[in-house]
């Protein structure tokens, strides 16, 4: 008789700790704050931070899986759909280059390099995401997006992904050894 194989992807205690991060990035999307004097409608909430610190942990697939339905929640809570893309853009864009550079090299270097690109990635996506999606949301004419650009929409991301990347490098290297214990243990013990 063929003996039984588990073929989940995650273990037990990888999904559970995964739906914790989703409940703490949930929370999180709730305190916001206005990065830049003036220009209150751009806020920063560290909701991504948990989906980073996930795709550190369990690899770039567990972050986004994390990143999405944390925003997806919020989403639905709030009812902002277009708002929500855009987050499920800004997602992708800080837990992919990251997670993806510290999976295949899990050092401090490799980290900086990840979490470097990631800052550079979602202030790419998130002006581009901006420049198309506002005008048809917002109903105000491109020009006045483009405007914005370098006044507004280029150092609120430059700041957000920062303190992002930051936080992340902060809050993973505290709690590494706790939600992934593995690579402390022992072969056969």
């Amino acid at each position: 008789m063929p003996t039984m194989q588990n073929t989940n992807r995650w273990e037990t205690k990888e999904l559970v700790t995964m739906a914790l991060m989703c409940a703490i990035s949930v929370i999180l999307s709730f305190i916001e704050f206005p990065l830049i004097p003036g220009i209150s409608w751009l806020k920063y909430d560290p909701s991504c931070v948990p989906a980073m610190i996930t795709g550190f942990a369990y690899g770039p697939g567990a972050g986004v899986v994390v990143g999405i339905v944390s925003v997806l929640i919020h989403t639905l809570i709030m009812g902002d759909w277009v708002g929500g893309l855009m987050n499920v853009f800004i997602v992708l864009a800080m837990v992919l280059p990251s997670a993806v550079a510290y999976t295949r090299n899990r050092t401090f270097k490799s980290a900086l390099a990840g979490l470097g690109v990631s800052v550079v990635v979602c202030i790419v996506v998130a002006i581009v995401s901006n420049l198309l999606i506002d005008p048809f949301y917002l109903g105000v004419p491109f020009e006045a997006v483009t405007a914005l650009v370098v006044p507004a929409l280029l150092p609120f991301n430059i700041v957000k992904s920062v303190l992002n990347s930051a936080l992340t490098l902060v809050v993973y290297k505290s709690i590494s050894n706790l939600i992934t214990p593995k690579k402390n243990r022992v072969k056969g013990r």
